[in-house]
């Protein structure tokens, strides 16, 4: 990805938190500072770094912000302890790292979890990506489509219901026996799809490390530690797709585990260690050499049936939504807007793999140098993320141009143009 693309990705914790937010006020603003200081401060020995910096409390109905620190260009104004202003409309919110006004930010969106170790858990998880940059691990949101297809999908369900077993394992020797299994489907998963360990090791890497951290700094014990794995599984196999999720389930739950043998693992791997042969040797399990045979065999332990049975369905219902979208952004008339400076905002939890003309988003929000775009219903990001697709345009007004479930407010300079039976941007 060039390096003018500034990618955010929603912060998926916010989904095994739904219902359960806390109220906006200043005082609540500083305790959220101290809270997540004071662990950082505890923990500093998980990284050697503090992982306690600038943050940015967002919320995205009012874009009214709240610092803990002043900004670099002094926009900020402050009230005691705290700093607040308004964030630009051309900043996409998120959960994510951001640079802005002279500050690299940890940015979260405000009303915070009311758990307070869901809340410590967030507000560290992306904290860890203001400070990643600097540990060596680059940001990296790799595709991983093939999360997408039965097959795929089939067998990560199978490893997390292998893990969720470790996790609720009461002695040794069972947890053990569980992460062989666990490590049999992922890499058996591996086998089928090219480059596919690559690809989910990119996103384990960025993601599963940084919701890693947040699980330790969060100090649950036990009992609330094996809740929140177990919880959090369950609740993201609900979700529509896998491709940028699974990283938030798998490596927090390995690297917990291990965690209780080794409080310095994670200082031990680097941007280009692969996470699943370096859990497979540091737990010292011997994967079977037949992985198809072996996973298979294993499969009815973790209600393989049911799950080839739900994906089955899935998979013929997937079908029918993919025809529906290439019809509608490939084969009928559509709008088409390159990108030139883009900063993009997502929702990773429902995103479509569209064969290999790229990857549907039901809801997402793009700023660049032509303009914003707000899409509710559908758009399709091209392979190489160069460009985006949407239905063509109903109505103009002025600057302001608007289809099925998009909008696009077009910057000075930037006017639409139809060619042939499609539209596209064009400069004045």
């Amino acid at each position: 990805m060039k390096q003018t693309v500034w990618l955010i990705v929603f912060s998926l914790f916010m989904q095994s938190v739904k219902g359960q937010k806390q109220e906006i006020s200043n005082d609540s603003i500083s305790i959220f500072f101290d809270e997540i200081k004071t662990a950082s401060q505890k923990n500093t020995g998980l990284w050697n770094k503090d992982l306690y910096g600038p943050i940015l409390l967002v919320d995205p109905k009012t874009k009214e912000l709240f610092a803990n620190e002043a900004d670099a260009e002094g926009e900020l104004k402050r009230s005691g302890n705290i700093y607040s202003g308004i964030l630009p409309g051309k900043i996409n919110i998120a959960n994510t790292a951001i640079n802005w006004n002279g500050k690299r930010w940890a940015m979260i969106m405000l009303p915070l979890p009311k758990n307070k170790q869901n809340r410590i858990n967030l507000l560290a998880h992306e904290s860890f990506h203001s400070i990643q940059p600097a540990l060596g691990f680059t940001l990296n949101n790799a595709e991983n489509n093939h999360l997408d297809q039965k097959e795929g999908r089939i067998y990560l369900r199978l490893e997390l219901e292998a893990l969720k077993k470790a996790i609720l394992a009461s002695s040794e020797k069972e947890m053990q026996k569980q992460l062989t299994h666990a490590f049999t489907f992922r890499k058996y998963r591996h086998s089928l799809y090219k480059n596919s360990a690559a690809t989910e090791n990119l996103l384990e890497l960025n993601e599963g490390m940084a919701e890693f951290t947040g699980v330790i700094v969060s100090d649950r014990d036990k009992k609330q530690a094996t809740t929140f794995f177990i919880n959090g599984i369950d609740d993201f196999l609900k979700n529509p797709t896998f491709v940028r999720s699974f990283a938030y389930h798998t490596i927090p739950a390995y690297g917990y585990l291990l965690y209780h043998k080794d409080k310095n693992w994670n200082q031990k791997i680097t941007a280009k260690t692969d996470l699943t042969d370096y859990f497979i040797k540091t737990f010292n399990r011997k994967i079977p050499g037949d992985l198809k045979r072996s996973a298979e065999n294993l499969s009815d332990r973790y209600n393989g049936k049911e799950i080839v049975r739900e994906e089955t369905e899935r998979e013929e219902k997937t079908k029918r939504l993919i025809a529906e979208y290439k019809l509608k952004f490939i084969d009928q008339p559509h709008f088409e807007l390159k990108f030139e400076k883009m900063n993009v905002s997502f929702d990773p939890r429902n995103i479509i793999p569209i064969e290999d003309k790229g990857t549907v988003y039901p809801n997402i929000r793009v700023t660049d140098k032509w303009g914003i775009l707000t899409v509710e219903n559908g758009a399709l990001m091209s392979p190489n993320w160069d460009k985006i697709t949407i239905s063509g345009p109903i109505k103009t007004d002025g600057k302001k141009i608007s289809g099925d479930g998009w909008v696009l407010e077009l910057t000075d300079g930037y006017a639409v143009e139809k060619d042939d039976l499609n539209y596209k941007l064009i400069k004045n």
